[in-house]
């Protein structure tokens, strides 16, 4: 087999376990034979529709086994998987379509009317429905073994991550990337072989397709796959399909302890709790540790997967921490000169290992500048305690994480600065019990206008997703800027963060 990626998987899984259920969707199960079988197909029907090699495949649509047979048929053909975030507005889906020149697009059918606004706007010249359309062209396509060679440092992803200038750019990520990656959690985690993960996380997310599908698949285990969260669902099929693993962001594992359910539910067959996206209360981990269940938290971003990993030993002695470095991950912490920094003092968070991307998708100068003799700056500030533990403790680029979404300000500040009655915005990250924080634009109008919040926000809507649009809007005469006119983010966040939204 001259395939070492992730397109190799499907038939080195089926020829050790091909009768062992790999994916369960509302009433469908599909074992490893089958897995393999039709991902080899799905590789045929795209090479008939013109697919080659280095071709971008991309898939817009809910958490659905088509998704994943699509990515391994992209592997199979020595082609680049392009995940797209379904929650994104049609202007978003045609830019990353565009910038990633695509060329072929599986959708579900619950964006049929955003895709059928695409054509001409992008290069894609094949579309694949998924229901009857997708179903019959796997069928109708032969099922030979495709060998088609592709190397681990093959690029096997392209994962949009939105970028601190307002454009999203492209993390390509190799196939070695996801292995290592896969590995590390492996390691980590103690996957087991007869694993059965609930994925209700998006998979276009690198939470739910690196942290839980693809090591669950790489194991052997069984993914059980859910198109949307719902804490009353999760209970249910916890109980039902006795559920070993999950993983959540804490909004999420706060809505199903809120449940009515939920003292009275079977969670005994669960074994890990993995959550990220943002620091675990402490209230919340005594609430699930009173149901004998424990959090494992961690740390990662798109451009390196898996960084850090707190086990259940330390999640509450080192609670607020995001742990240590996976086994195959190094990581320091370092000081505006890029040297180390004491125990308890702030720095950047730099990353190093074989999950690290190769680079940005057509942005040579953005890669360049995103490494340091080979490390990647993340960007985002943290602390080390004397015991090695990692504490995040802000965002250098003013992300917001919402739900465990992240958020950058200059994307939605770049398009209120349209609007003909603001001269000047900010948007800042402000508190809210279900989501952790909510976005806020800080405006300043044009003189003469006083323009209407909700007409501001509705200004917004079709052309950002829902999560990015503001939650409030707050009028200000004038925002916080140095003498050389640099905006002083920290004080308009001391000024207009609180939950009233007033200085």
């Amino acid at each position: 087999m001259r395939n070492e990626g992730l397109g190799s998987w499907p038939a080195r899984r089926a020829r050790k376990t091909p009768h062992r259920t790999a994916l369960i969707h509302g009433g469908t199960s599909v074992d490893y034979a089958t897995l393999y079988d039709r991902t080899t197909r799905l590789a045929h029907a795209l090479r008939e529709r013109g697919v080659r090699r280095g071709d971008r495949i991309a898939y817009l649509g809910p958490n659905h086994p088509s998704f994943l047979e699509t990515l391994f048929a992209a592997g199979t053909l020595g082609a680049v998987f392009v995940p797209l975030n379904t929650r994104l507005a049609g202007p978003e889906i045609a830019y990353q379509l565009a910038d990633s020149g695509a060329k072929a697009l599986v959708y579900g059918p619950s964006h049929a009317g955003l895709v059928a606004g695409l054509p001409g706007s992008t290069d894609v010249r094949t579309y694949l429905e998924v229901g009857s359309e997708y179903d019959d062209a796997v069928a109708g396509a032969v099922d030979e073994p495709i060998d088609e060679p592709v190397a681990a440092d093959d690029t096997c992803l392209i994962l949009y991550t939105s970028g601190t200038t307002g454009r999203p750019k492209g993390a390509m990520l190799t196939h070695a990337n996801a292995t290592w990656n896969a590995v590390n959690f492996l390691i980590d985690k103690d996957l087991h072989a007869d694993e059965r993960a609930l994925v209700s996380a998006p998979l276009f997310h690198i939470a739910g397709l690196t942290v839980l599908t693809l090591p669950v698949l790489l194991k052997g285990g069984t993914c059980v796959l859910v198109e949307a969260f719902d804490p009353g669902g999760t209970l249910e099929l916890i109980e039902r399909h006795r559920i070993t693993y999950m993983f959540g962001v804490p909004a999420m594992f706060e809505q199903v302890a809120r449940h009515p359910r939920w003292a009275a539910a079977d969670l005994s067959s669960l074994r890990m709790l993995s959550c990220g996206g943002a620091p675990v209360p402490t209230p919340l981990i005594e609430a699930y540790q009173t149901r004998g269940l424990t959090f494992l938290q961690g740390y990662g971003m798109t451009e390196a997967l898996g960084v850090l990993f707190l086990d259940g030993e330390h999640s509450v002695s080192k609670a607020g921490s995001a742990g240590v470095p996976h086994f195959f991950s190094d990581v320091r912490v370092v000081g505006p000169d890029l040297g180390p920094v004491e125990p308890g003092e702030n720095g950047e968070v730099l990353v190093r290992g074989p999950s690290v991307m190769r680079g940005y998708w057509g942005l040579p100068e953005e890669t360049a500048a995103s490494f340091a003799d080979g490390w990647f700056r993340s960007g985002d500030a943290a602390r080390v305690d004397e015991d090695g533990y990692v504490y995040i403790v802000d965002r250098i680029k003013d992300m917001i994480i919402s739900g465990g979404e992240n958020i950058y300000p200059a994307e939605i500040e770049d398009l209120l600065l349209a609007h003909p009655d603001i001269v000047e915005c900010a948007v800042i990250g402000v508190p809210d019990d279900k989501w952790g924080e909510v976005p806020r634009a800080v405006v300043v109008p044009r003189e003469g206008t006083t323009p209407d919040p909700d007409e501001i926000l509705a200004s917004l809507s079709g052309r950002l997703a829902k999560y990015k649009i503001p939650k409030s809007v707050v009028l200000a005469d004038e925002l916080p800027r140095t003498a050389s006119g640099k905006l002083l983010k920290s004080r308009v966040r001391t000024r207009y963060g609180n939950s009233e939204g007033t200085a």
